[in-house]
């Protein structure tokens, strides 16, 4: 008996399991957020929003979506992210649910911002979550398959959506992704687990065949945000992710309007682009972190930033020469996918993580802020020139410094 049980205990590691549930609540999560971006030419259309408009309705997701982030992150670290994540995920079925009933303007924000919420609770928590499971030399490994989920998520919106608008209209888009969030609430609360202990577990990939027996020191639980800010590395990571961020949502809001309005592609190929991006993001993630597991996250980090750059001005390039806009735009993707798991890692690298909830929180309103400037600011610029031509270029100036801060990080990784 007691052999089989040993087979069976090594059959399969729950922090397998806790990663396939990550996977897909990414897989719904960056579905609804991602998938904005292919909905926002049709509700342009039957609504009659400006684009600074449209993206301000995306900016109410962030606004919520980054009070939020340090709020989950704190609960994250003190709760567990079983609790945080399944709680959060309602909030998240709701406020779907709800934009497909949005009549105006100020509806959408709202019940975007209700999105946001939940949406809070569906990185921060979970690339701590998934962390906590896995062994430090396997973080890059997991976080890659992780993040195939969010990747996923974008390419199959780019063909779901427009055949859903093509049957009804955008609102059954929502309607059906809201439902689905609300199914994922009884798939977290009932496989998910906050840490190895909790079912006497080593993190995988570790060299314990047991759990270490020594607790937290109340020093580490002590440790203050004030503490985290007052190191020089959270800046030059922070300011980097606001810049990246700021950059990569200047393309990835406005993409599918660029190629339909811009550019005169039809729906169906101006959707092309998501799904094209998402296959990118699915290859980058697949490849990109892993290799940082041997080249170090920051020299990762500043070559992906200095690549986007690249790619984003080889869009401008492109024009009206599709096949060139397709190709530069599944490179972007790449380096997209990359770029968030990238960053949560330098979190955790950089320290402790008893407080990783905390600190990825605060990365996240770095995050959330860049993206929030990219759509007001974009918008904006598209709505007085008629084109996108300066926010592309603002995009690939940003990536370029983005990639120049990250060589100011300290190689030492602080108080491990």
């Amino acid at each position: 008996m007691e052999g089989a049980g040993s087979v069976e205990k090594r059959t399969i590691h729950w922090a397998w399991i806790v990663l396939a549930v990550c996977f897909f609540d990414l897989y719904i999560n960056y579905g609804i957020r991602l998938g904005y971006s292919v909905l926002l030419p049709e509700m342009i259309r039957t609504m009659g929003f400006t684009r600074r408009q449209g993206g301000d309705i995306f900016n109410a997701y962030f606004i919520v979506y980054i009070i939020f982030s340090l709020f989950t992150g704190y609960l994250t670290d003190r709760l567990g992210a079983r609790k945080v994540i399944s709680v959060f995920c309602v909030i998240l079925g709701i406020g779907t649910v709800l934009m497909g009933t949005a009549k105006s303007f100020w509806q959408a924000c709202i019940f975007y911002g209700i999105v946001g919420m939940g949406g809070a609770a569906m990185w921060t928590p979970i690339i701590t979550l998934v962390q906590r499971w896995f062994a430090v030399r396997k973080k890059g490994m997991a976080l890659g398959i992780l993040s195939t989920g969010f990747g996923l998520g974008f390419a199959t919106m780019g063909r779901f959506y427009p055949a859903v608008v093509a049957w009804r209209d955008w609102r059954y888009c929502w309607y059906i992704l809201g439902v689905a969030a609300l199914f994922m609430v009884f798939i977290n609360a009932l496989l998910l687990r906050s840490k190895p202990e909790d079912k006497g577990l080593s993190p995988w990939g570790s060299i314990e065949d047991k759990p270490p027996q020594q607790e937290v020191s109340k020093m580490a639980q002590k440790i203050s945000l004030s503490e985290i800010l007052s190191v020089s590395n959270f800046w030059f990571i922070a300011i980097s992710y606001f810049l990246i961020a700021a950059a990569l949502y200047l393309l990835l809001t406005f993409m599918v309007d660029y190629a339909r309005y811009e550019i005169g592609l039809a729906y169906e190929r101006a959707s092309l682009l998501a799904t094209i991006h998402g296959l990118g993001q699915i290859i980058g993630v697949l490849t990109i972190p892993m290799a940082s597991d041997y080249i170090g996250r920051r020299m990762t980090l500043v070559i992906s930033n200095a690549c986007i750059a690249l790619c984003i001005f080889n869009v401008i390039l492109a024009g009206n020469n599709v096949t060139w806009l397709y190709i530069s735009t599944g490179f972007l993707g790449a380096f997209f996918g990359a770029t968030f798991p990238m960053y949560g890692a330098a979190g955790g690298d950089y320290f402790k993580k008893e407080m990783m909830g905390t600190v990825i929180g605060a990365l996240t309103i770095f995050y959330g802020s860049g993206a929030i400037l990219a759509n007001r600011v974009g918008g904006h610029i598209r709505d007085i020139t008629g084109s996108f031509f300066i926010p592309f270029i603002l995009a690939s100036i940003s990536a370029i410094v983005a990639s120049i801060l990250m060589v100011f990080v300290k190689r030492r990784i602080w108080n491990t």
